[in-house]
């Protein structure tokens, strides 16, 4: 009855005598044991690996698969327990049980260590083994055992059998006493922390000041010095120790003002309306496959959800997932964003750090927008999001360096085949912009496409210092020009071919800036479309005369009609 209660005020559910007896030994003493129904094991008992295909059900009626790395004890009859771990449903004592075979052991913490998570099953013992036990004691408590199950079950007790195999070797830790006091910060002495070991029950000897421990068999989380230091500061007293300070030199670390780092981009795509979102990295393969033209993407050996197996390479996938999952709820409007690493087979990159061989982790930041353009409003009418209105959340986020951003006709596997673009930045490409293909949206059961970004981080952490110059205080002429191209050539090489004008001619050096603010064409089918540019002149020291002016706009029309048969529109 004592021990009955006992273990419910620990927690523990009272089974029968013999099993309350061996969970009172466990959690007094630490030692983890084992009853089997002797009638049960004729033929002795054979401590073995497991072997590919056997299984064995357990205590709590759970039957597990095992496989050659699991640890078994066996019998004549078959396997018996699952070593360190659980014992089998076939051994198990019950009320009619007349002979106990007791069974204590020491099992090495490495050949226990996750076997509850492989098997979901919840174990005192493995919860003890894995961290490692006392081999040095197991017949005095085993001893202990016999007695306390004479003295309630009464019976007569056989002879004890111990094996020993192969036991650990308790390899000594050196402390030095100026290491345990700089990292205590208090000065002990030599006879201060020989009465903690002695108190502790740890034999040791003296070399100086140098304490060498050789950790009893029960204590396998003492290895290095720093334990041997934690254990002084646990006996000699934490609320001994003073709260003081640190003493360092307070150096201020001055970030560069070029440096345009995560906080200030989720700052800006949010100013602009998005959305924060954070998503699992592990995706569905048929996003990797159908949003990334990915056909090898790498796959997680333990996934979370059969669905979730392999690792992103792209940010778009989740967004739009978050996008038909609000559109689901009866959202009309869905404006989000993603700052996270995506994942790719690179055979250059290297273990370094947290770096991992073969894989390469570039941060990314990608942005999704879905519904009207403006939330809906009196004021303007409902129009819905498209390329030009992201590509200006876009460059808002680069600012300065928005000028010298490209974007170039190029083909992505998400993105609609007209209206997608590849980015470029300083000559190197940065990532993707454009309308998500009709297929998707479709799949995704969206009654329009949304309107996606992704780039690497890296490349827009930067920006360009501010630098003041003198503004001139003479006049600015501005022209309108238009003129007929080929529908299918680019603003952009219009655009380039100006400046390349300007920066060859001096003369041309008044030209401030360029904009283009209509296009029109006589019909869909027409061959030709009207450009029509704003074209801004100032000079830095005198006031522009008309015939400068026209010299300079005649220069740009005879560039541009060189470089791509432009002819001035009447």
């Amino acid at each position: 009855g004592w021990i009955k209660s006992r273990l419910e005020r620990a927690g523990q559910r009272p089974v029968s005598a013999l099993v309350d007896i061996s969970n009172y030994i466990m959690l007094e003493l630490g030692r983890p044991t084992h009853v089997f129904d002797l009638a049960k094991i004729q033929g002795g008992l054979t401590v073995r690996w497991a072997r590919e295909g056997e299984r064995l059900e357990l205590l709590n009626d759970q039957t597990v698969d095992l496989t050659p790395d699991v640890g078994v004890i066996e019998s004549g009859r078959g396997l018996e327990s699952l070593a360190g771990v659980m014992g089998g449903q076939d051994s198990a004592v019950t009320l009619d049980t007349t002979d106990v075979y007791l069974e204590a052991a020491f099992w090495w913490p490495e050949a226990i260590m996750g076997l509850t998570r492989r098997f979901k099953l919840n174990s005192e013992a493995a919860h003890r083994f894995e961290r490692g036990v006392d081999f040095a004691t197991i017949p005095e408590h085993l001893d202990l055992m016999t007695t306390l199950i004479l003295e309630i079950c009464g019976g007569q007790a056989g002879p004890l059998d111990d094996q020993i195999v192969n036991l650990p070797t308790r390899e000594p830790v050196r402390m030095r006493l100026a290491r345990c006091a700089r990292v205590l910060g208090i000065a002990l002495g030599a006879d201060a922390v020989g009465a903690v070991f002695t108190r502790l029950g740890f034999a040791y000897e003296r070399q100086g000041d140098d304490f060498i421990v050789t950790p009893p068999a029960a204590r396998f989380d003492l290895t290095i010095e720093e334990d041997l230091i934690e254990e002084v500061a646990r006996i000699y007293g934490f609320d001994r120790i003073p709260d003081e300070p640190p003493v360092a030199p307070a150096v201020m670390r001055v970030a560069p003002e070029t440096l345009y780092g995560p906080h200030a981009l989720r700052a800006a795509l949010a100013a602009r309306d998005y959305q924060e979102v954070i998503n699992f990295s592990f995706v569905e393969e048929a996003w990797e496959r159908d949003y990334c033209g990915n056909a090898d993407p790498i796959r997680l050996l333990n996934p979370i959800a059969s669905q979730l197996a392999v690792m992103r390479s792209g940010l778009i996938g989740g967004l739009l997932a978050n996008i038909a999952h609000n559109a689901k709820h009866r959202q009309t409007r869905v404006r989000v964003f993603e700052l996270g690493r995506v994942f790719a087979r690179d055979p250059e990159v290297a273990d370094d750090g947290l770096a991992v061989a073969g894989v390469a982790q570039p941060t990314r930041l990608a942005a999704a927008a879905w519904g009207p353009a403006q939330a809906e409003q009196w004021g303007e009418p409902v129009r819905p999001v498209d390329f030009f209105d992201v590509k200006r959340d876009l460059e808002a986020l680069l600012g300065a360096r928005a000028a010298d951003l490209r974007c170039e006709a190029a083909a992505h596997p998400a993105l609609h085949p007209g209206r997608s673009a590849r980015l470029m930045l300083d000559g190197r490409a940065i990532g993707w912009l454009g309308e998500v293909h009709p297929r998707w949206a479709q799949a995704l059961d969206l009654p329009h496409a949304p309107v996606v970004f992704e780039l690497d981080a890296e490349a827009v952490s930067e920006r360009v210092f501010p630098r003041p110059r003198e503004q001139s205080r003479q006049p600015v002429v501005v022209r309108d020009l238009a003129v007929w191209v080929d529908a299918g050539v680019p603003w952009q090489s219009l655009l380039d071919t100006l400046q390349r004008r300007i920066a060859a001619d001096e003369a041309l050096s008044v030209v401030k800036d360029i904009k283009l603010f209509d296009i029109w064409r006589e019909a869909a089918t027409a061959q030709q479309r009207s450009l029509a540019l704003r074209l801004w002149f100032q000079s830095r020291d005198t006031t522009l005369e008309d015939h400068q002016v026209e010299h300079c706009v005649q220069s740009l029309l005879d560039a541009l009609t060189q470089a791509h048969g432009a002819r001035l529109r009447s």
